[in-house]
């Protein structure tokens, strides 16, 4: 190969490596839940078989109870042949989907029901396991499934209260009909109870789940565009060299031809482009200096103007109002950190999309604290969302199977885009990451109103804070 494609080659590979990644789709917290493992619910299966065996040969070999032994030995065994037959069906890490799930563990209810009526029914003090299967369903699957589950396991329980073998005893065991009625209510409450407990923190953690993983896509967008600055300035160092030598030889053929000649005046082009290119990497080993536009720091009010800046149209006035605690008290410089100029600009944008004419963001500051406020003059939060406002997927805009987008969502407010209800609970995490406080609520001449505040020195110290840090 030569050099010029060993080069080339070395190029593209150094390209791909600096390339930024495709962003994947952040799926929303009812598609993360589900696919339960088929080995998890074969190896339930094996222990509760191991069990209900155990518990038959005791109760008829120990303790010489009469029971339909061979009825129930084939119950267990039917669960047995069931697993037996899923483990050479499918691989050990096939995973289910919720149907499929579903199916199994209303087998096992029902495999359940059938020993419970051979003994006893729900008179027989092993009902209580007809809680384990709705319990596994809720804290693995979605709702629609938990439900039909419940319900089978309360159609179940409620047929064998009725219908059921008697209670395997020593002599004759008849329960009262209103203590059996108990027992079937505490059963069916017992079901409802620790199957909406476990679906309820099962749910809460798949949604907080799914909302890191979009906090993360955020930041780590941050540090491709960090990465690609780094970039810029290895280029600009190492393409100084090269140009500085085109520059001192399109000098030296500029002396050497006559004055006047198109060749000189190619030669006097060319040392001018060189040296624009010159300072053009000079800007891009110096990313402090305005580049685009931006500084290191910048007083609170300006860095405000410049987040607001893209969101002022006709149709909305956007005001930046500062409120010094002590005027002895100069403005604070704050650093433009990605954190806070991506929290900031959801709360910003948010407003924007909900506001009817105005918006005011206020700055405030004194010795001890730094506050910034945005106030729009919308319909406000609903009074069922501002209490699980910072929550992931809490939103009111429509469409929220609108996946990957991360617009914050203040409820009874028609935005004008679709959300998953992720943008605020970025918004806070980022900001609560630089040390902020995040408050939202309803003030009392309307609209919605969202405040953070930090201590000084957090956002606005003399050196600028690592990525990340808090309190």
């Amino acid at each position: 190969m030569s050099q010029t494609a060993e080069s080339a080659v070395s190029e593209d590979a150094q390209a791909r490596s600096f390339a930024p990644a495709r962003p994947l789709p952040i799926a929303p917290a009812s598609a993360i839940r589900g696919r339960v493992r088929l080995r998890t619910l074969t190896n339930l299966r094996w222990m509760a078989t191991c069990g209900q065996t155990v518990a038959l040969f005791l109760v008829y070999f120990g303790f010489q109870y009469s029971l339909p032994i061979a009825a129930c030995l084939a119950c267990v065994i039917f669960s047995a042949t069931l697993n037996i037959i899923l483990a050479l069906r499918y691989p050990p890490n096939h995973r289910l989907t919720n149907r499929e799930a579903t199916v199994y563990l209303a087998i096992d209810v029902l495999q359940l029901a059938a020993l419970l009526y051979l003994t006893g029914g729900i008179a027989n003090p092993f009902a209580l396991m007809f809680i384990a299967p709705v319990v596994i369903a809720a804290s693995t699957l979605n709702l629609g499934n938990t439900m039909i589950l419940g319900a089978v396991a309360l159609g179940a329980a409620s047929v064998i209260s009725v219908v059921h073998e008697p209670l395997p005893w020593n002599g004759s065991l008849v329960l009262p009909p209103l203590y059996q009625a108990g027992l079937w209510a505490s059963l069916v409450l017992g079901i409802g109870f620790t199957s909406v407990y476990a679906w309820r923190i099962a749910s809460e953690g798949a949604r907080m789940s799914a909302g890191l993983a979009a906090t993360q896509l955020a930041l780590s967008r941050e540090q491709r565009l960090s990465t690609i600055g780094a970039l810029a300035t290895a280029a600009a160092h190492e393409l100084g060299t090269p140009l500085g030598t085109i520059a001192v030889v399109a000098h030296e053929l500029e002396r050497t031809l006559p004055a006047g000649s198109p060749e000189a005046q190619d030669a006097r082009l060319l040392r001018s482009q060189a040296e624009r290119c010159r300072m053009i990497l000079m800007k891009l080993a110096r990313p402090d200096e305005p580049m685009l536009g931006g500084t290191a720091r910048l007083p609170i009010c300006a860095l405000l103007d410049d987040i607001a800046d893209q969101y002022r149209d006709e149709e909305l006035e956007i005001v930046i109002t500062a409120v010094p605690g002590d005027r002895e008290v100069p403005q604070p410089q704050v650093w433009r950190a990605p954190e806070l100029l991506h929290g900031l600009g959801n709360i910003i944008e948010n407003a924007a999309d909900f506001a009817r004419s105005r918006i005011r963001i206020e700055a405030s500051w004194n010795a001890s604290a730094l506050k910034v406020s945005v106030e729009d003059d919308g319909p406000g939060f609903a009074p069922d969302i501002i209490e699980r406002i910072g929550e992931p997927y809490t939103t009111s805009r429509p469409g929220n199977n609108a996946v990957g987008d991360t617009e914050i969502a203040p409820a009874s407010k028609m935005g004008k885009h679709e959300g998953m209800g992720l943008g605020f609970f970025i918004a806070k995490t980022l900001l609560e990451q630089t040390g902020g406080n995040v408050k939202a609520l309803n003030p009392p001449g309307g609209g919605a109103r969202v405040s953070v505040s930090w201590p000084r020195g957090q956002i606005d110290g003399e050196t600028q804070p690592p990525p990340g840090e808090e309190d």
